[in-house]
């Protein structure tokens, strides 16, 4: 239920419906099989894992508060409630019901959006992945919030720490615009100044900047504090500087204007630089939240992967079903698998009989059948059948969960671009701090008088103009306009970090199945033999099919109604797994499947059809042989079809000297065929999930830069483990949110216009680092005053404020250039 679902109890005229008291679900009294009184009142439970829990504390799950109006709300009996951010909130009224859907933030008050991280959880950094702490806080090196390592939770709430940057984002732009606004108005023809008056202006500046300064950025100047007491400087310490330094003379010069030589005043007022901090703040700000942003993202795919697994499953006990909690599932329980319901755990089927979708665990877009025996895997989409299975694996053990620990853990593992700007920084803040300090010590030591209020302007002007607003908008704007020119390309990127390394991959791992190939598979062929056409044959294929939970099932219908082929069911179908499925047809036995099917329907299969079926197997075709009457009268052949694109895109990447390599859980031959036919040389047919991220990790570990190509939920892991996935827009969903890129088309051909658009992206942010740190390295030594021997030139802070600030228009304006970036 979303957050602006608002739900109530369903009447049921013959019996009360109420709601359990801890998970919020409708319980038909008349049929409630968990029941509890308490304190004279009769309580029903969706499960006896709900009921443990209200007798363990009933206190907790009796009443809750309306977020709206404070009121205490009866859980039971609540006409209405909602659930946000995976939480269930209660109401005493539709209008408290209806505010709170339409902005829950603002009622939400001190409620916690995520669950407590379970004991025993540990906390890595983002950017540096070897920081792990048993505990929450911010990492050592970078300052940076610690993240919990492990799964989330499917129902996990946003990033706390987003939702705060994002709210101190807009009270900082907010509060910014009006003070931009008072402090530029001259330069723009706008007489503000002159309305207010220069000092009534500067305390309406200090107004206006004080909250974005002391409250929006406290964030900053703690991790600015924390690099100072790590030894480890970066950008949160040029920031904190920076900002602060602007800041703190701005106050003074408000305060104390006096103790300023006459050059450095603004009327009847000294300059101020309000502006300059603010707005510094509110950028960094915004690159914050746009990383923050992406990488709730990632979260998303194992959230994703979660939802594969069904929140409840019917176990059979004494002849009849009773749904249960997932949680409560236990090894070796019997549970029926409904048509079109997820498989809940992983096990065995006990009877009946079903096509199964595990394109999850396989990558192969066609189910598989299964019967009594035959193992199914928790996650897994049930077809049109119904079947018993017994619980093998539950919890952890499954094996979807190891998958999304793969992803979980490939994720971990990376390490973003802004890496290399903290290498620079960490030389660069230094030389900036030294620089600062010297030019205070020489101007109060041997200049003019008065020399005190010298050594601050060259101090600050130094501190001013190497503050890193550039730097802290060098990635994420190359990255925003980017993003929007590969979308209009049909290239989704997630981040800065996807794209350089994309640019720079010597291997491309492809999955078969949705990515070389559509994914939908196809009638291809129908051969005829002795006195029988192909209608003929086709039709009787096709009236087998309609009884059919076989793969193919729907290719051959497909084809059949191209060929306006008037159909009827066949009769005593039966499913024979591995062979192929049998029936009778206007009373004649009839049969569709391989040799071993023809052997058990006594119909001899002509030598003259061996070659033909061979051929049609190397071409990468499925060949079925049709029997009829005890008489094998052709054969059929269904393939999936190459993508048109899929081989003009692999002869560019070769011609980039990039390795290819096909990775698919396919079967060799149909692997090799289409291989052969692509022109790729190196090919690993029969891949598992596991096997694939095995072998990205074994490519990583020989020095390789690789690339992963996919679209199914198994290729999730190897997509999140390489140094770079890519997703097929038309796959499952899990793929695109493991993968750095995604092709909106599923075009392989995209990969060509993806691989240009990041080497222009990376050449783009590098251009804007050098354009970044280009204006420091010349205007710090002007600001320390080093032409004031020759010239008798000391650059204000104003004039300081101004490189500042152009520097920020050059890195935006060449980031611009990307929008016309030819792909």
């Amino acid at each position: 239920m979303s957050a602006h679902e608002i739900s109530h109890p369903k009447a049921n005229p013959a019996a009360p419906v109420i709601r359990d008291p801890v998970c919020g679900m409708d319980v038909d009294m008349a049929t409630a099989k968990h029941r509890h009184v308490h304190d004279g009142r009769e309580l029903g439970f969706c499960s006896a894992g709900c009921k443990d829990k209200f007798m363990a504390d009933p206190d907790t799950y009796l009443t809750a508060k309306d977020p709206v109006c404070g009121m205490q709300v009866d859980r039971p009996t609540a006409r209405w409630m909602q659930k946000h951010a995976g939480q269930r909130f209660y109401f005493c009224s539709e209008g408290c019901a209806q505010k709170f859907a339409a902005d829950p933030e603002a009622y939400l008050g001190d409620v916690k959006l995520q669950p407590p991280a379970p004991a025993g959880t540990q906390y890595t950094c983002p950017m540096h992945p070897e920081i792990v702490r048993d505990a929450p806080g911010d990492c050592p090196k970078c300052g940076m919030a610690l993240e919990p390592m492990g799964v989330p939770a499917a129902d996990a709430g946003p990033n706390p720490e987003l939702v705060d940057f994002t709210k101190r984002l807009w009270i900082s732009a907010a509060l910014s615009i009006p003070l931009l606004i008072i402090s530029m108005g001259p330069m723009l023809g706008l007489p503000i100044r002159d309305w207010l008056g220069n000092q009534t202006a500067n305390w309406l500046e200090f107004a206006l900047a004080t909250p974005v300064v002391v409250w929006a950025a406290a964030p900053f100047f703690k991790r600015a504090w924390q690099s100072v007491l790590n030894r480890s400087p970066n950008m949160w310490t040029l920031i904190g500087l920076g900002t602060g330094a602007a800041y703190l003379f701005s106050v003074v010069a408000v305060l104390f204007p006096q103790i300023f030589p006459h050059q450095f005043r603004h009327g009847d007022a000294v300059a101020v630089y309000f502006e300059a901090s603010a707005v510094i703040i509110t950028l960094v700000f915004v690159g914050q939240v746009l990383e923050l942003k992406a990488r709730e993202q990632t979260g998303s795919a194992l959230k994703a992967l979660l939802d594969l697994a069904p929140k409840s499953a019917f176990r059979v006990w004494e002849g009849k079903d009773y749904e249960v909690s997932l949680d409560e599932v236990k090894a070796g329980d019997h549970l029926r698998v409904r048509p079109g319901d997820s498989v809940p755990v992983d096990g065995t089927v006990l009877e009946g009989q079903s096509a199964v979708d595990e394109s999850m665990i396989t990558g192969e877009a066609l189910p598989v059948e299964k019967q009594t025996g035959d193992v199914v895997t928790g996650g897994t989409i049930n077809g049109n059948g119904s079947f018993i299975m017994a619980a093998t694996r539950v919890g952890a053990e499954m094996r979807l969960n190891q998958i999304v620990e793969l992803v979980a853990k490939a994720q971990r593992s990376r390490a973003p671009i802004q890496a290399m700007v903290d290498k620079v920084a960490a030389w660069f803040v230094p030389i900036v701090v030294l620089v600062a300090v010297l030019s205070f010590g020489i101007w109060a030591i041997w200049g003019p008088e008065p020399r005190m209020a010298y050594a601050i302007v060259a101090a600050v002007s130094v501190l001013i103009i190497a503050c890193p607003c550039a730097l802290g908008l060098a990635t994420p704007m190359s990255v925003m306009v980017s993003t929007g020119r590969g979308a209009r390309a049909g290239v989704l990127i997630r981040d800065a970090e996807a794209m350089e390394v994309l640019a720079g991959i010597d291997t491309l791992i492809v999955d078969k199945t949705g990515t070389l190939t559509e994914g939908k598979p196809k009638l291809t062929d129908v051969l005829a033999f002795g006195d029988k056409d192909q209608k003929t044959v086709l039709a009787t294929a096709a009236a087998l099919e309609l009884g059919s939970a076989h793969p193919l099932a729907a290719a051959i219908a497909k084809g059949a109604a191209d060929w306006q082929l008037d159909i009827s069911k066949a009769d005593d179908f039966a499913s024979v797994t591995g062979k192929g499925v049998r029936g009778m047809i206007g009373g004649q036995p009839a049969g569709l499947g391989n040799a071993a099917m023809m052997s058990e329907m006594a119909a001899d299969v002509p030598l003259e059809l061996t070659p033909k079926v061979k051929a049609l197997a190397v071409a990468g075709k499925t060949a079925m042989f049709v029997a009829l009457d005890g008489e094998v009268i052709g054969v059929i052949a269904v393939v999936d079809p190459v993508k048109a694109t899929a081989k003009p895109a692999l002869e560019w990447l070769k011609r980039e000297h990039i390795r290819v390599i096909m990775a698919t859980g396919d079967a060799q031959a149909t692997a090799q065929s289409v291989a052969s036919l692509l022109g790729i040389g190196e090919v690993r047919a029969g891949m598992s999930p596991e096997d694939k991220h095995q072998l990205v990790e074994k490519l990583r570990a020989e020095g390789r830069k690789v690339a992963m190509a996919g679209d199914g939920i198994n290729d999730g892991p190897a997509l999140a483990a390489a140094d770079v996935g890519i997703a097929m827009g038309t796959g499952a969903d899990v793929a695109m949110e493991s993968a750095g890129i995604t092709l909106v088309e599923g075009d392989l051909g995209g990969i060509v216009r993806a691989r240009k658009l990041a080497a222009g992206t990376l050449g783009n942010i590098k251009q804007n680092l050098v354009l970044a740190f280009g204006y420091n390295t010349i205007g710090v030594p002007i600001a320390a005053g080093i032409l004031f021997p020759f010239f008798g030139l000391l650059l204000s802070p104003m004039i300081a404020a101004a490189a500042m600030s152009l520097s920020s228009v050059s890195v935006i304006g060449n980031a611009l250039r990307l929008r016309n970036l030819r792909l």
